[in-house]
C-alpha cells in the first residue's frame, strides 16, 4: 500500500500511474476529493492531523506527503518561515514518540504551519520502506532535519530544490524535495529537459526545456501578463502585472493563474484556421482544450488577449487536459495551482522505487 498525506487533486497520484502504481490519498477539501475520486483515485475524506495510523500499520510500502505549503509560500505573508524552529522542535518530538503539535500549534504565527511536522507522525509509526516529501523551496532545512532522523533509522536519503521544468513539465516549477529508502540507494532524479542543451561525454544530449507555447499550441512571441503580485505605482496602486514570454516554460502557476491574461499580435486561430480580432467566443484554439469556451477580446493596436483555461492550466501541471475539476472557478484553478505535477511526481518516486518512468503516451494509449 502507498499512503498519500494531503493528497489534493492527486498529482502524486497521477506520476504513480506512470509507474504503474497506485495510492490511497487522505484529503480534507472536498472539492479536491470529488476531482480525485472522478479520475479514479482512491480517497479517504479526512482531517490527516486526526487520523489514526493504526490501520495502516505492517501494510504500507511507501508513503508520500505534500503539507500545506500556504505559511512558507514566497506568493503569501511566509510566516512559515518564522515558525519554522516550533516546527522542527514538532518534529524531534514526534521522531521520539511525543506528540507536541497542540502546543506548538497555538505557539504558531500560522496555525498551518505546524502541518509539515505531520508527516513525522505517520513515519514513526510506519516505517514504509520508501518516501517522497514535497513543498516550497523555503521548507527545505525541514527536509534535511527529515532526512538525519530517517538515516538513523536506516534509510537511505537525498534532499534538494528540483525544477519541474527539468523533467518535462512546461514551467519552472521549484520544490523542496526528499526522497528516502530502505530498499536502495537513492540520489536526484536525472534530468530529461534541460534550458541549454548541449551533447555529453558519449553523445547523450538532454531535450529542451518544454515551451508554454508547445505545450498549448500557441502561436509565437504570446506574452503572458500574470495580474499577480503587482508592484504598486507612486499612488500605492498596483498597476499592470508581472509579465514572461509564452516561448519558454511558464513561470509557477498558483491558483492565481485564473487571471492569467494572454496577449498575442496574430490573433487567436479557431479550429478551421479563421482568425477574427474581434470579441467572440472560442471553441477549441488548440488540441489541449476541451469543452471549453474561451472570451477573447482585441485590446489595440493589433494585440489580442484571453484569460488562460482551466485545461490549459492543467495541461502547464502535465496533467492530462481532459480531465475533470469539481468545485468552483476559483477552487479548480487553486487545485491545479497547489498539485504537484505529475511527470515531476514520477520521476522522483522512480528513484525511491527503482521503477523506470513510463511515457505518458504509452500511459494514455
Amino acid at each position: 500500500m502507498i499512503v498519500d498525506l494531503f493528497a489534493g487533486p492527486r498529482g502524486w497520484s497521477e506520476g504513480l500511474r506512470l509507474l504503474g502504481l497506485a495510492d490511497i490519498g487522505l484529503e480534507l477539501d472536498t472539492a479536491a476529493c470529488r476531482t480525485a475520486h472522478a479520475a479514479g483515485h482512491v480517497t479517504i475524506q479526512c482531517d490527516v492531523t486526526q487520523y489514526p495510523t493504526a490501520p495502516f500499520r505492517g501494510r504500507v510500502k511507501g508513503k508520500i506527503s505534500s503539507p500545506v505549503c500556504t505559511p512558507f509560500s514566497a506568493a503569501g505573508k511566509q510566516d512559515g518561515i518564522t515558525d519554522l524552529p516550533l516546527v522542527h522542535q514538532a518534529v524531534h518530538d514526534l521522531a521520539h514518540g511525543r506528540d507536541t503539535r497542540d502546543g506548538i500549534k497555538g505557539a504558531c504565527q500560522d496555525a498551518e504551519s505546524v502541518l509539515a511536522a505531520e508527516p513525522m507522525r505517520w513515519l514513526y509509526d510506519l516505517r514504509p520502506e520508501w518516501v517522497c516529501m514535497e513543498q516550497v523551496p523555503g521548507v527545505l532545512p525541514l527536509w534535511r532535519q527529515y532526512a538525519g532522523i530517517l538515516r538513523g533509522w536506516g534509510y537511505s536519503t537525498w534532499t534538494g530544490v528540483l525544477n519541474a521544468a527539468d523533467y518535462g513539465v512546461p514551467q519552472t516549477r521549484r520544490r523542496a524535495i526528499l526522497i528516502a529508502s530502505r530498499a536502495c540507494p537513492v540520489s536526484a532524479p536525472e534530468p530529461t529537459h534541460t534550458e541549454n542543451p548541449a551533447d555529453g561525454l558519449f553523445g547523450q544530449r538532454l531535450q529542451p526545456w518544454v515551451t508554454m507555447a508547445d505545450a498549448l499550441g500557441l502561436p509565437p512571441a504570446v506574452v503572458v501578463n500574470t495580474r499577480g503580485e503587482r508592484p504598486k505605482n507612486r499612488r500605492g496602486r498596483a498597476a499592470g502585472g508581472n509579465e514572461f514570454s509564452a516561448d519558454g516554460p511558464c513561470q509557477a502557476l498558483t491558483g492565481r493563474a485564473r487571471s492569467w491574461k494572454l496577449r498575442s499580435g496574430q490573433g487567436w486561430k479557431l479550429p478551421t484556421g479563421e482568425v477574427d480580432r474581434y470579441e467572440r467566443a472560442l471553441g477549441e484554439p488548440s488540441f489541449t482544450i476541451t469543452g471549453s469556451a474561451i472570451s477573447c477580446k482585441w485590446v489595440g493596436d493589433g494585440i489580442e488577449e484571453r484569460n488562460l483555461a482551466l485545461e490549459e492550466a492543467a495541461v502547464l501541471q502535465s496533467f492530462r487536459a481532459n480531465r475533470l475539476w469539481h468545485g468552483t472557478r476559483t477552487a479548480q484553478f487553486r487545485q491545479v495551482g497547489n498539485a504537484v505535477p505529475p511527470l515531476l511526481a514520477a520521476h522522483v518516486v522512480s528513484v525511491a522505487t527503482g521503477i523506470p518512468v513510463r511515457q505518458a503516451e504509452e500511459v494514455a494509449a
